[in-house]
């Protein structure tokens, strides 16, 4: 006999649930409600929108240029199981340039300074070639054959890479300190390979090297951070990192414990030695991160996670986007950014520029690299960039007369059309006015040159003077260049000047061919010097060195700074509905910045266009250029010849932990135009919103919603299932309680949590637990306030969370009729099968037996044989693949019973273990990832136990559930602890919207204990099978 049902008439609670019971008994699980409908109609929609717009709308176009190379690998087996317990998996390789590097197989050529990179999640080793290929031939053909370099110790980079057989590192943490123990042990054997004279072709007059300089791509940059904290790490072996679209700040996906675990203490321990006080209590005192990030055209790694601004201060690191360095200008995807050939050029010639092979460490001192570094990797137009001429010597000499050869400036402004237009060599010279103490102002040039090392043009030279001879003895100081334009004036005028080395800063060319940045043309030349700056010198002077007649031009002024910055204080909510219009005047500097305060989401996309009213083509110096950027992290984007441009960023970002220093960014997006003001005529500029085009940059930050905020929704439909099967004894169908859910729970969980979003956040924030510092200011930071729901304090994206449920309501309703139809679709051959190939009186005993339960004995063996291979062999994810295979099974058994009993307890128990099936295959992609490495460890052969996620207590409540639903045994009703069951599937609901998305592995420990209590509920009270 089965429980019978207890009634219950003065609950209110279940008032809902009692009216309409005899349509419920009625419905099949196939039924389609008009609001599920709708509101999976709207979920649909609105997913399509995001796709599409990710797809299509705002995505930056594609600039890198492909490299080529002759590469050898050369596998130092030497490094094997006496020197590392992991020799057996990986291998450590060599990389030799064919045709450039010379080596043997005795003696393998080690001559420079060691360089070892590391590949990311799935990477190759072979990805290593673009970059050593680059540095094998720049030494080859150009460093080798400069004196300086070489006297300044310069000497080719040995690179080194390892083998990691593409494991799958991004979704277990084990893997990852697996790797980082191999790094390290690398490091030691690689910088052992500089004793033996047997593998060197360098002066052995060289010190020996002492640290190693890491490359890291993707979850190899994270790899090559973990070494710095492994135990056995050798202080200062290690002062280089360079990592590139690597995720710094937080892991791409929390389905594991140990990813999430690491990246927390290697984290703290990099934030803990630089919020030291001294620098001897600091371990990373020596140490530089570089973290490059690839922009929009990274789809697999938000961007934003590469950003280090939370670990490291600005002195010992930064993060730049491609998109800023100079020569690159173009984003990158995952892949590209390890071969791009722009790209690869940059990091070779900034690390040749850090070599120092007569030092031990075989790099410069910390503060000289970091100042390599931002030479190298950012556009020079910073604030605080620091400029070069006061540190300069005068090295020219400007003899002037008073003939046509030269002249002044009768304005604040010079320009040059075309060079050689005097058809022999010119000066015109600028006044540099006294500084104002009420109104600052600054010097700008802009030229289509290109400067030399030395700080000259090949027909221009653009000199900063004072009168000769120069005050402080240096009158008798011989200058080593001279211009003489006198002509032989007795009368003339003598200026000892200076070359503006190293304050070039380059810009794409923007002309009416341009069309991007990235284009392979030749580069603008800009030069800016705040006036205050320039108070030793009384002329800027230009000399046209051509004598005919060519093309090229060269505009220079002094332009007051505020006339030049233009700053909207326009809020956000008015910038979305109305935008942003700017018309600067024909009179206006050839720069000018505006400043949009309120644009800092990385969520938002607008679009921009610039229309130039009256200038043609045959009077303009150049077409207008437009850089926009933001300084943390340093990301800018160029549009070249601009008509209309897509503005999309990396700022504020979703779940990013604060700057180190604590000091809230409040600085939004700066558009810095260059401009021709010789057109005279006025440039007007239109941003506008992109609502559609905003949709597409949710995809990539937030795709893991789906693998967590559906938990939510079913948690709250079993909710509703149980309440109304504990008071009326019916379960009713997984469809039936969505529709229910969706009329007053799911509404009012979803807006609970969007009204207290902020309140959350700031209670979390005022925890000051174990993620908290205090830094050097004095204020207390947490970086983990940002944790919480999907990650943003902002309340202007306070409908996050009603879309992120609505997606997931569509996508549980989706996932619900597939499932649904398979298991029709199983049930109906099924039954095709029995009915012809099986006899009638054979098939009635098999419906019988359908469920038989097996002895108790049987049943405790099979437990015990599956969790004794979860403790020893197998993960504890693969038992929970196999729980849902068999969970899937009794499901299609269920349906079958109960299409042809058609009894009310046959349809409870298959409502009751579908939706249990819905809940196991929800917490699925959670295991998933584990299992596919522990899969891939196998495919390579590597039989050492897999050492994580062996805790048979996480996976035995569900092997325990899933063998009870087999034997046919329904869960009784309760009444005294129906709070429980409630209680249990609620915190699973709300957890999941608070903290699934950053830690998303502990759903799968509350819905262990969810099944854990279904377990006890089972065995608690007597309660027959399904009648058969």
């Amino acid at each position: 006999m089965l429980l019978k049902p207890k009634e219950e008439t003065g609950d209110s609670q279940t008032g809902a649930d009692v009216r309409g019971l005899r349509k419920v008994r009625a419905q099949s699980p196939w039924t389609w409600r008009p609001l599920t409908l709708i509101t999976t109609a709207l979920a649909l929609l609105s997913l399509s929108l995001i796709v599409r717009s990710s797809l299509k709308l705002q995505v930056d176009p594609e600039g890198c240029v492909m490299s080529m190379m002759t590469p050898t690998y050369i596998k130092l087996s030497g490094f094997d199981t006496e020197h590392s317990r992991f020799a057996t998996k990986y291998s450590l390789y060599l990389y030799r340039e064919e045709g450039v590097d010379e080596y043997t197989r005795d003696n393998i050529g080690l001559r420079g300074a060691p360089v070892l990179f590391i590949p990311g999640n799935a990477g190759s080793y072979k990805q290593v070639r673009s970059l050593s290929s680059e540095a094998s031939r720049y030494y080859h053909d150009v460093l080798r054959h400069d004196a300086n370099a070489v006297k300044e110790g310069i000497r080719s980079l040995d690179f080194f890479t390892i083998d990691f057989n593409e494991d799958l590192s991004a979704f277990h943490g084990q893997t990852l300190l697996d790797q980082a123990e191999y790094v390290n042990e690398a490091v030691a054997y690689i910088l052992s390979l500089y004793h033996d004279s047997h593998r060197l072709r360098r002066d052995p007059r060289l010190p020996d090297p002492s640290s190693v300089i890491l490359i890291g791509h993707s979850m190899g940059g994270i790899v090559a951070r973990t070494v710095l904290v492994t135990p056995k790490y050798q202080a200062n072996s290690v002062n280089t990192i360079i990592t590139m679209s690597t995720p710094h700040a937080r892991p791409p996906v929390t389905f594991d414990a140990d990813v999430v675990s690491l990246y927390r203490l290697v984290n703290e321990y990099w934030r803990e030695s630089y919020l030291q006080r001294w620098a001897s209590n600091n371990p990373l005192w020596h140490t530089t991160l570089i973290s490059i990030a690839g922009g929009g055209r990274d789809t697999t790694v938000p961007s934003d996670y590469a950003n280090i601004a939370s670990l490291v201060p600005e002195s010992h690191g930064f993060t730049v986007f491609s998109s800023t360095i100079p020569n690159v200008w173009t984003s990158m995807d995952h892949l590209a950014i390890t071969w791009a050939d722009q790209m690869r050029k940059v990091i070779i010639r900034s690390l040749y520029d850090v070599v120092d092979v007569r030092r031990a460490a075989q790099t410069k001192p910390r503060s000289e690299r970091m100042k390599i570094f931002r030479k190298w990797f950012l556009t020079g137009l910073e604030d605080g960039a620091p400029k070069n001429l006061q540190d300069s010597a005068h090295e020219v000499l400007l003899t002037l007369g008073n003939g046509s050869r030269s002249s002044v400036a009768k304005d604040n402004s010079i320009t040059l059309r075309k060079l050689g237009a005097q058809d022999q060599m010119s000066a015109v010279l600028l006044p540099i006015p006294a500084v104002d103490n009420f109104a600052s102002k600054r010097f700008s040039l802009l030229t289509d040159q290109q400067m030399a090392i030395h700080g000259s043009f090949e027909k221009l030279e653009v000199l900063f003077c004072s009168a000769f001879p120069l005050a402080g003895g240096l009158t008798s100081t011989p200058l080593s260049v001279q211009f003489d334009l006198s002509t032989g004036d007795p009368s003339a005028t003598r200026l000892a000047c200076k070359r503006p080395v190293g304050d070039g800063i380059q810009l794409p060319a923007s002309t009416r061919m341009s069309q991007f940045a990235f284009e392979q043309q030749p580069p603008f030349t800009y030069l800016e010097y705040d006036l205050r700056d320039l108070q030793d010198y009384q002329f800027v002077a230009i000399i046209d060195k051509s004598t005919e007649i060519r093309n090229g031009w060269a505009y220079a002024e002094i332009a007051s700074t505020p006339d030049s910055t233009v700053a909207s204080d326009v809020s956000l909510l008015m910038l979305l509905l109305r935008g942003l219009n700017v018309e600067l005047p024909p009179s206006r500097p050839v720069v000018t910045e505006i400043r949009v305060q309120s644009l800092r989401s990385s969520l938002l996309a607008f679009s921009l266009q610039v229309r130039q009213h009256g200038c043609g083509s045959d009077n303009e110096l150049f077409t207008p250029l437009i850089r926009q950027h933001i300084d943390s992290p340093y990301e800018s984007k160029y549009f070249v010849n601009i008509k209309q441009g897509d503005v999309n960023l990396h700022g504020v970002a979703p779940f990013m932990p604060p700057p180190l220093d604590g000091r809230e960014q409040k600085a939004g997006v700066a558009f810095q135009i260059w401009s021709d003001p010789t057109c005279n005529s006025s440039l007007e500029l239109r941003l506008r919103a992109d609502p559609v085009g905003s949709l597409g940059k949710l995809v990539v930050r937030y795709r893991t919603v789906f693998a967590v905020f559906p938990l939510l929704v079913v948690a709250m439909v079993l909710r509703k299932q149980f309440r109304v099967y504990d008071n009326l004894g019916v379960f009713i169908s997984f469809s039936e309680s969505l529709d229910q859910s969706l009329r007053l729970p799911l509404p009012v969980l979803l807006l609970s949590m969007t009204f207290f979003a902020t309140a959350f956040t700031t209670a979390s924030s005022a925890n000051l637990g174990s993620n908290s510092h205090l830094p050097n200011n004095g204020t207390t930071i947490n970086f983990s306030q940002n944790d919480l729901l999907l990650g943003s304090q902002d309340t202007f994206f306070w409908f996050l969370v009603p879309l992120a449920g609505l997606l997931s309501i569509g996508a549980c309703a989706v996932l619900n009729y597939a499932v649904l139809a398979l298991l029709h679709v199983i049930v109906t051959l099924s039954r095709l099968v029995s009915q012809r190939y099986v006899k009638s009186d054979d098939s009635e005993k098999a419906t019988a037996s359908a469920f038989v339960a097996s002895t108790p004995r049987r049943r405790a063996i099979n437990t015990a044989v599956l969790l004794f291979l979860v403790a020893t062999v197998i993960p504890y994810p693969f038992a929970y693949v196999v729980a849902c295979i068999v969970q899937f099974s009794t499901c299609s058994r269920a349906l079958r019973h109960a299409k042809e009993s058609r009894s009310g307890p046959a349809h409870n128990f298959f409502n009751y273990t579908y939706s249990i099936l819905i809940l196991m295959l929800w917490v699925l992609p959670i295991n998933l990832p584990v299992l596919v490495v522990w899969i891939h460890n196998m495919a390579v052969h590597w039989l050492t136990p897999f050492s994580s996620h062996h805790n048979v207590l996480s996976i035995m409540p569900f092997i325990l559930l899933v063998e009870t639903l087999s034997s046919g045994m329904m869960v009784p009703t309760v009444r005294s602890f129906r709070w429980a069951t409630n209680l249990l599937f609620f915190v699973l609901a709300v957890y999941a919207a608070l903290y699934g998305m950053t830690y998303a592995y502990r759903l799968h420990y509350i819905a262990n204990i969810i099944a854990l209590w279904l377990v006890l509920l089972h065995f608690s009270t007597y309660h027959p099978r399904i009648p058969t």
